[in-house]
């Protein structure tokens, strides 16, 4: 028989365990499939979207003597771009969704359309390392000076020059080099209202070059800490939609008493339209200290 103050260590096999609150691990919510061009695969018309193009004709100077006889042959080309499934099962018990806390349990439904959306953002982020076009570097420190030599580049291509809006995705990593080169002079002076201020109090947003920065945290490093970001027209890289994203419940008796399957599929797939109109942005990620 014990002795002493009875303390919570005492009686802890008589103390419950309630969840009082709950949530789902929060994820990088990308941003690719808002920044391109996004169309729909009708049905009916087979598994592929098929854009064609005309190449441009050449004119001529014409005088009151010239006798025109010199037709310019019309061209096309075909741009395709064939949307592809991915998709997602989970399955819950109905003994686990009797016994779990309801505030988790309501919770749940999330986590697979977040992990469809996560998918959906890293293929187009794998689209800004396919561009030929290629500026900073690895182990270097990304500019401002690469961005706006990449919207020089996408702007003035003499084939099919880019319009706006152009857009430059990067990591926070990245844009902080950005912040620390409008920074850099802080300490020196006092500090007036104006860029310099806003970044310091604020963090970069907007634009550089009339290129508008979008941050994306799925964009990851590789193993000597290089991330790949990208400039491009909007118009540059084509979202695909196949069928609608969908959600299907289906019952499995079979299962452990009794389970609910669910299914959730989308249909989708990038193309680049013209590769000129995109330059990858390769840079130092390595961890911001200072």
């Amino acid at each position: 028989m014990a002795t002493g103050n009875t303390i919570t260590g005492s009686l802890a096999d008589s103390l419950p365990t309630i969840i009082s609150s709950a949530r789902i691990v929060r994820e990088q919510e990308g941003v690719m499939p808002q920044l391109v061009e996004k169309v729909t695969l009708g049905e009916g018309i087979g598994l592929t979207w098929n854009e064609v193009s005309y190449a441009q004709l050449s004119a001529q100077e014409v005088t009151e003597t010239t006798e025109l006889d010199n037709p310019q042959q019309l061209s096309d080309s075909l741009f395709t771009v064939t949307p592809t499934q991915i998709g997602i099962e989970t399955v819950i018990t109905d003994r686990v969704a009797a016994r779990i806390t309801k505030m988790g349990y309501a919770k749940l439904g999330a986590l697979a359309q977040n992990a469809m959306q996560r998918k959906k953002d890293k293929d187009g982020l794998v689209i800004l390392d396919g561009f030929s076009n290629s500026y900073c570097g690895a182990g270097n420190s990304l500019t401002s000076g690469h961005i706006g030599s990449a919207v020089a580049l996408i702007k003035g291509n003499e084939t099919e020059p880019g319009k706006d809006p152009i857009r430059c995705v990067l990591h926070s990593y990245q844009i902080h080099d950005i912040e620390d080169e409008i920074t850099a002079a802080t300490g020196t002076y006092e500090l007036t209202e104006g860029l310099t201020a806003r970044v310091f109090t604020e963090g970069y947003r907007g634009k550089v070059n009339s290129a508008q920065i979008f941050e994306d945290g799925n964009i990851t490093a590789d193993t000597n800490d290089d991330g790949i970001g990208g400039v491009f027209a909007q118009e540059a890289i084509v979202l695909v939609q196949g069928r609608a994203p969908r959600a299907v419940a289906v019952r499995d008796e079979s299962l452990g008493g009794g389970a609910t399957k669910v299914y959730h599929y989308d249909e989708f797939a990038y193309g680049t339209r013209l590769d000129f109109w995109g330059v990858e942005l390769k840079s130092d990620m390595t961890v911001p200290t200072s």
